[in-house]
């Protein structure tokens, strides 16, 4: 399967998820590619005080898994934007992932997926799965693993 892992990272952090999911998906044998969202602007980014400069396209890939930092407990505005600007995704299984600081999950987590649920649905998307990283504390290992062992397996020949 062609999948595109299509993250926007501020610090890094969503950087690295999205790399290790494209290992394991690689490694199962998967078409994959990491495209990062740029923009110019100040950052953290501002919703008005950015301009999207690299806005992946998606008409290439069968399959998305998107990802995104939250940023004052919401959705980072730079997804936003992308989502925004991005085609009909009928018939596309699409796989969301965001990572947050915060350990309680409705501290912007929930929020963020569910803002990105919704546009990837709106787009005619069939969103199969969600998973949120929390960066800080002594899980943050296993909530990474967590994430790459879940969302890899979304694309497993069996779903």
């Amino acid at each position: 399967m062609k999948i595109g892992i299509i993250f926007y990272s501020l610090s890094g952090n969503t950087r690295q998820v999205a790399e290790k999911i494209e290992k394991n998906l690689s490694a199962a044998g998967h078409t994959v590619s990491l495209e990062e969202i740029r923009i110019s602007g100040d950052t953290p980014a501002q919703a008005g005080k950015f301009k999207l400069e690299h806005v992946p396209s998606v008409e290439e890939f069968e399959a998305l898994i998107l990802g995104s930092p939250v940023q004052a407990f919401s959705l980072n505005p730079v997804m936003k934007a992308y989502l925004d600007t991005m085609p009909s995704l009928k018939g596309k299984k699409v796989a969301l992932f965001v990572t947050k600081h915060l350990p309680m999950l409705w501290l912007g987590g929930t929020g963020a997926i569910g803002i990105m649920k919704k546009a990837c649905e709106k787009k005619e998307a069939r969103v199969v799965g969600t998973e949120i990283v929390v960066w800080s504390g002594k899980h943050r290992s296993r909530s990474i693993k967590n994430c790459e062992d879940s969302v890899s397996r979304l694309f497993s020949p069996s779903n």
